[in-house]
């Protein structure tokens, strides 16, 4: 009986120590080019198929978790992989692994955008880029309209409806996706029956000079709130920081904006490492270090917290439901953010061919990779704009 009970021990304990799997996470965030969907197609590959670190039920668990709680996906199912290998511990280290690489070279931009901002072949460079992020953007959403919506009316009637507002607003309704989630959910159910004196300046200073202790409030806030109500992928975020960052605090220009997206694009790890770059260009380092802590700590909450019981209710069909009506209108504000944006960035016949090119390259050659392709339209726009 003792030798089963040694040999069960065995068979469920670990192969792999919490301090690969931290390697294999910072590997992840200082290499790991391609968006949210990407990155968790990596963690597959690498940790469910290659490696058997991670059992295929416990990768679909956290995938859905992801899904359900609102906040970036990659990260979140970062965390939730790192909480099934040494729980609350293993969570926060490999959340830390994961986010840190890309945040300190988004720091690094942004202290060379503040300081070469300016400059024409800068401008030149993200003329280029900003019509290039569009496409990414607008494939994005197609991708996850192809894997999330099907052929079901009801998932396309949420995604028409939340784009449309997106695009009218011009800003992320965070009702839009409670609703998509509550309509998906009622229609199947039928269908089934601070001290600043102490800080240097330059530990907060950004393109308007030294920020106030209101301003890193409001950039703590806003991006907490980011953080704890924007579901879906990391691009859906783009609406919603749009809405605050441009219209309703005018803390950038549209083409700040622009710029602090494609930054996004050009590092590896998770897409809402851009909120370091906009905090940077408000509030200095200090900024970038509230909008990056801001925007992760409610997506790390949301799993470590409920981890323990979502495994009792992850194959619920209720829970399926909400899940899928929130992901359709997070899909649907993804198409409406390309709209919104493109209306900015796509301003002459270059940027649209620009666009038009990149969109092709990146649904036709299908390992071209995403940086690649911006760093040629940075090159595309910089000789455009030199030109006599």
């Amino acid at each position: 009986m003792r030798s089963v009970v040694e040999a069960e021990k065995r068979t469920v304990e670990p192969s792999y120590s919490v301090g690969q799997l931290l390697a294999y996470f910072l590997r992840l965030g200082t290499f790991g080019f391609g968006g949210p969907i990407a990155l968790c197609g990596y963690m597959q590959r690498d940790l469910v198929e290659r490696r058997s670190w991670v059992s295929p039920e416990d990768y679909k668990q956290g995938l859905a978790l992801a899904q359900l709680a609102p906040g970036p996906l990659a990260a979140q199912l970062a965390i939730y992989l790192g909480w099934v290998r040494a729980r609350v511990l293993g969570a926060t280290l490999v959340a830390f692994a994961f986010v840190l690489p890309s945040f300190v070279m988004v720091l690094a931009l942004s202290a060379f955008y503040l300081r070469f901002g300016g400059l024409a072949w800068m401008q030149g460079a993200f003329y280029g880029i900003g019509a290039a992020v569009i496409a990414i953007i607008a494939r994005s959403a197609w991708k996850l309209v192809r894997m999330t919506l099907a052929r079901e009316w009801l998932l396309w009637g949420i995604f028409a409806v939340a784009a449309f507002i997106t695009a009218w607003t011009e800003s992320e309704v965070v009702w839009v996706f409670i609703g998509g989630g509550m309509v998906a959910l009622l229609v199947r159910g039928v269908r089934r029956s601070t001290a600043l004196v102490l800080a240097p300046v330059w530990l907060l200073s950004g393109l308007h000079g030294p920020a106030t202790g209101d301003t890193l409030w409001r950039i703590w806030w806003f991006f907490a709130e980011a953080g704890a109500f924007v579901f879906g992928s990391g691009l859906a975020i783009v609406p919603f920081l749009y809405g605050g960052v441009v219209e309703r605090f005018h803390w950038l220009t549209d083409r700040q904006f622009l710029d602090a997206v494609a930054v996004a694009m050009i590092t590896p790890g998770p897409v809402v490492i851009t909120t370091a770059f906009i905090g940077y260009l408000v509030a200095g380092p200090l900024g970038g270090a509230l909008a990056a802590l801001g925007v992760f700590l409610p997506c790390y909450l949301f799993v470590i917290i409920p981890a323990p019981y979502f495994r009792r209710f992850a194959a619920n069909e209720t829970v399926r439901a909400f899940v899928d009506g929130v992901t359709a209108a997070a899909t649907g504000a993804i198409a409406g953010a390309a709209i919104v944006l493109g209306r900015r960035a796509i301003i002459d016949v270059p940027t649209a061919v620009i666009a038009l090119a990149t969109f092709g390259a990146l649904v036709y050659g299908k390992r071209v990779p995403e940086p690649l392709v911006i760093v040629a339209a940075g090159i595309v726009g910089l000789v455009i704009r030199t030109m006599p």
